[in-house]
């Protein structure tokens, strides 16, 4: 706290600010602060109120040591100035006299007697206060259950009395009724009990996140897995992360591992390792740890007890290391419990958890399903786990001389070759075979940087691509193979060339080509270098002798898919002429000397240059003759390709079933080939598009995740997450809110997202999906405090202002819905400042709309000033978009702008100009078509005009005339079912005649 409140009104703001920050260290130690502060006023009421405040921190930040000290003051102020205690105060000292309950029970180093003693404190209190005992006997039942003796009687006792104001609430007090019966062996009674709770009837603070926690399994054992999937979701964001709450999250981590999802499991220990350190209360502890020993010790009896795991602060965990702490700190919490109550309940319930046995072998819980494999720090996994690795020859000469044949053809199957070449080689204790058809170690060496080379420029990595290729090129000269060499140096060229301009640097070798000086001419750098690298592949193709017919060949493509790149980069039509010569030039070679895999590589250039240059009618013949070419010739693992370029064509063609129908096929015979090799991330991709053009969007989800976790095996980690982000669009979309922020959590969680490595736009992106989710899920102060973060942080972003404006609107939204709508005009004078430079006409257009209708609603007639002022400027907006030929997606911005100012002038009582706005935007809108997709903004505009002036300025005659005239205009269109609320009007208006 800056500094300490000087008057009495300062700490009530202060005390109001804390109030709103979650509960945890800071709001704890702000909280002290506060009470040292209220100390020095003479009044009494401010200590009272800091020290409710303090006293909340401490019972839901997980300190149950320090609440009762607290309490204590409290009730000795009470006793001895009950005069300062108004009503409000005065009932919530006797409703903390449970929350002192609690804490005691959750201490094994206090009594039993003195726990009992308390609960006779508390009874006399209500008597002598002529309260009703209710919240005393269900302390009793509490503290029953928790000791393990004489609970049907205590349940009895409690549950079968009246309510009354200082009961728990109705959802604390079902779940507790729900855990008896659970405990009692009885999962369908306890559901049934919960149902309330479950369905979002019945809520508070902590529920239904706690009662969730609880049902998870019993949900399971009575098969309803999809109910269960969706509450986990829910209930764990309900509780993660909070002190207060560590027996829930460990209720999530026990369900992860007995339902299969020992990863996610981790996953969710990481995202809550604040909890090892920051819960200090024993009770609560013992429930987490005993979640967290399920978890541990089912990954650990799947052979992964040497992976990472987050733990106990101060030192780096194994899961096993961590599982055995988490056994002896969690059995001596039990044991102490024990100890002090005199039965043996928490270890026989302890021991029960851990003995369960898993429930299902796999149940998908998230969009993103993860294995205990993906878990730990690997090199990338190149052959997707529905393939049999090929049989490798175990002499090394025979891998070594049957990865280089593979490679000469283009064999998907040398990658696996070289795999485990290069895991022998690198092997402590190699040793090379003197044989002079392996040649010398130089060779191998430069081999295998070719291989990792190609795999990093499928990453998009070229910088490192390229260095790569000229390391190898030199190592081939030292084992006296210049053709080799010469091949390699070719790469590196066509690496260095597709460098974004802005990182791109040389390569480090003299064959690198420069690309004309800045300012030179005004040629697109990309294209520059391109033009440079495929003329320095011309000259050292010229200079190159003793080229093997597969290394001729090889140049020639390269040479091709340099000049290929540069058509794409340029879109120049002046372009076209060179990349079909070259295609010549290689398929002539390849045909002339039989290479079959190139010639397949220059039917797909010449294929896709048709398609770059728009001719899509001799693209989609070349495809054709292709697929017949292959399908008789092969080589086979060319058709997944060669049909997904097909499927391309169909899509830009508007043919969505055609491309569907190949992309199938095309993941079919993919089946047969290592990912990487045939694209299969890309084909899923492709097929993803092609079922949301179809009209079946969680057929089109299920490949964008499937593509993303391609495309992370294969370590193209920037484009995973580009597919998981369009996933989690589409499933917000959809409605599935939840899915969509447990995937979007699941990856802000991985390091390199979390510092922005990936591409800070992308990240950017990510949670601001996540802000739209949370606010769907009506979780509105999280999301308007990542809106606001994401605000902040965009307004720096030069190069996007668009960007920007969209946020900063949104943003404002929210802070409107929150009442501030001071805040939500500066939010939106920011996005219309960013929207002049870089315009969003809808989307500004929408908000502003929006923020006017809520300040009328929620101000009225106070508020139609600032109502006003956001509709004057969605005009001046609506007239940049008429200015600039901008047409809307949606709604017209005209008459949806002269309609708002009608519901806005209605929200504050002014009938007549309401009135006289709805009649302007039936003018801009015009009247319905038998084909008009504005039959229904039509219809609704005539239905609130009517309203207007049939029911607030009572002139029923006009407003039914203009109803009944709509409705014959719609019904004879055709419009039938926008006439029903003009009809129910009607008859309104008429019965009020």
């Amino acid at each position: 706290m800056p500094t300490a409140p000087q008057t009495t009104d300062e700490l009530h703001e202060a005390l109001q600010a804390n109030q709103r920050r979650p509960y945890g260290r800071t709001r704890t130690v702000t909280a002290e602060e506060l009470v040292d502060a209220a100390e020095r006023f003479e009044e009494t009421l401010p200590l009272v109120r800091a020290l409710l405040e303090l006293q909340e921190a401490y019972t839901y930040g997980s300190e149950p040591r320090k609440s009762p000290v607290v309490f204590a003051r409290l009730l000795t102020l009470f006793d001895e100035q009950p005069d300062a205690f108004d009503e409000n105060l005065r009932h919530l000292v006797f409703w903390r006299f449970k929350w002192v309950a609690a804490a005691l029970r959750a201490l094994p180093e206090i009594p039993l007697t003195s726990l009992r003693q308390w609960l006779t404190e508390m009874r006399e209190r209500y008597e002598k206060a002529g309260l009703g005992l209710q919240p005393y006997y269900g302390q009793a039942y509490r503290l029953a259950a928790h000791v393990g003796e004489d609970e049907a009687l205590a349940f009895e006792l409690w549950a079968g009395r009246t309510r009354t104001r200082l009961s728990d609430c109705e959802a604390c007090e079902i779940g507790e009724r729900a855990l008896y019966h659970l405990a009692a062996g009885d999962d369908e009674r306890a559901l049934g009990t919960w149902e309330p709770v479950l369905a979002g009837k019945e809520s508070c603070q902590e529920e239904p996140a706690r009662s969730i926690a609880h049902a998870l399994l019993p949900l399971l054992r009575a098969g309803h897995t999809d109910r269960a999937r969706e509450l986990h979701l829910a209930g764990y964001r309900g509780c993660r992360r909070n002190p207060s709450m560590p027996g829930e999250v460990g209720r999530h981590l026990e369900f992860c591992a007995l339902t299969g999802n020992e990863a996610r499991g981790l996953e969710l220990l990481a995202e809550n390792r604040n909890l090892f350190d920051e819960v200090d209360s024993p009770l609560e502890l013992l429930d987490f740890l005993t979640g967290v020993e399920v978890l541990l010790r089912r990954v650990e009896q799947l052979g992964h007890g040497e992976l990472p795991a987050a733990g106990f602060p101060g030192r780096t965990w194994t899961v096993g290391g961590l599982r055995a702490e988490v056994h002896g700190r969690a059995d001596d919490l039990a044991a102490r419990f024990d100890a002090r109550n005199g039965t043996t309940a928490h270890t026989e319930r302890r021991s029960t958890r851990l003995d369960r046995a898993p429930l299902l072998e796999a149940l998908e819980l998230t969009l993103r399903t993860r294995h205990l494999d993906e878990v730990a720090p690997a090199a990338p996994v190149v052959a997707p786990a529905a393939r049999t690795a090929p049989d490798l020859p175990e002499p090394l000469p025979e891998l070594i001389a049957r990865a280089r044949a593979l490679d000469e053809r283009g064999h998907p199957d040398a990658r696996a070759c070289w795999t485990e070449l290069r895991t022998r080689v690198t092997a402590r204790g190699y040793t090379h075979p003197d044989e002079p058809a392996v040649g010398p170690l130089a060779r191998l060496r430069a081999d295998l940087l070719a291989d990792e080379a190609s795999r990093l420029g499928e990453r998009d990595d070229f910088t490192g691509a390229a260095a790569l290729y000229e390391e190898a090129a030199g190592l081939y000269d030292d084992a006296g193979t210049p053709a080799h060499a010469a091949l390699a140096r070719a790469h590196a060229l066509l690496a260095t060339a597709e460098i974004p301009p802005r990182t791109s640097a040389p390569a480090g070798s003299g064959t690198t080509p420069q690309g004309p000086a800045d300012g030179a001419d005004d040629t697109p750098a990309e294209v520059a270098a391109l033009t440079a690298a495929h003329a320095a592949m011309v000259r050292l193709h010229a200079e190159s002798s003793g080229l093997a017919p597969y290394q001729e060949a090889r140049l020639l493509r390269l040479r091709a898919t340099a000049l290929g790149l540069r058509l794409q980069a340029s879109g120049s039509d002046g372009h076209v002429a060179a990349v079909l010569d070259e295609i010549g030039l290689l398929h002539d070679f390849a045909t002339r000397h039989d290479v079959p895999g190139q010639i397949a590589g220059a039917l797909i250039l010449r294929a896709s240059t048709f398609a770059i240059s728009g001719d899509l009618p001799a693209a989609v013949a070349e495809t054709d003759a292709l697929l017949d070419r292959l399908n008789a010739h092969g080589p086979a693992w060319h058709l997944p390709r060669a049909l997904g370029l097909r499927a391309r064509l169909r899509l830009g063609a508007q043919d969505a079933e055609g491309a569907h129908a190949d992309l199938g096929e095309a993941l079919r015979l993919a089946a047969d080939w290592p990912a990487d090799a045939v694209d299969t991330a890309r084909l899923h991709g492709d097929l993803a598009e092609a079922c949301l053009r179809l009209g079946r969007p969680d057929e089109a989800l299920r490949h964008l995740t499937r593509s993303a976790e391609l495309n992370l095996r294969r370590g193209d980690r920037f484009d995973a997450y580009c597919a998981y982000s369009n996933a989690a669009t589409l499933s917000l979309d959809l409605g599935r809110v939840e899915d969509c922020i447990a995937l979007l959590d699941s990856l802000l969680a991985e390091p390199d997202v979390a510092a922005g490595e990936p591409n800070d736009r992308l990240v950017a992106q990510l949670r601001l999906t996540r802000a739209r989710a949370l606010r769907a899920g009506e979780d509105l102060k999280a999301a308007t405090a990542e809106f606001l973060a994401l605000a902040a942080e965009s307004a720096g972003w030069d190069d996007d202002p668009g960007s920007h404006a969209v946020i900063a609107a949104e943003t404002a939204v929210l802070l409107a819905e929150a009442d501030e709508f001071g805040r939500a005009r500066e939010a939106a004078d920011q996005a219309l400042a960013a929207h002049a430079r870089d315009p969003r006409h809808e989307a500004l257009s929408n908000c502003l709309r929006e923020l006017a209708r809520l300040q009328a609603r929620q101000q009225g007639a106070d508020g139609l000033a600032g109502a006003l002022a956001f509709l004057a400027d969605a005009g001046r907006v609506a007239d940049g978009a008429r200015t600039a030929g901008y047409e809307a997606h949606g709604r017209s911005l005209d008459s949806a702008l002269a309609y708002e100012y009608g519901r806005v002038h209605a929200y504050a009582d002014a009938y007549e100009e309401a009135l006289a706005a709805l009649e302007k935007a039936l003018a801009l809108l015009g009247e319905p078509g038998p084909d008009s997709d504005r039959a229904g903004e039509w219809a609704e505009c005539v239905r609130f005009a009517a309203a207007m002036e049939g029911i607030y300025l009572e002139r029923p005659a006009p407003a039914l005339a203009r109803l009944d005239a709509a409705v014959s205009r719609l019904t004879a269109l055709g419009h039938t079912d926008e006439t029903e609320p003009l009809t129910s009007l009607a008859g309104r208006l008429r019965d009020e005649e």
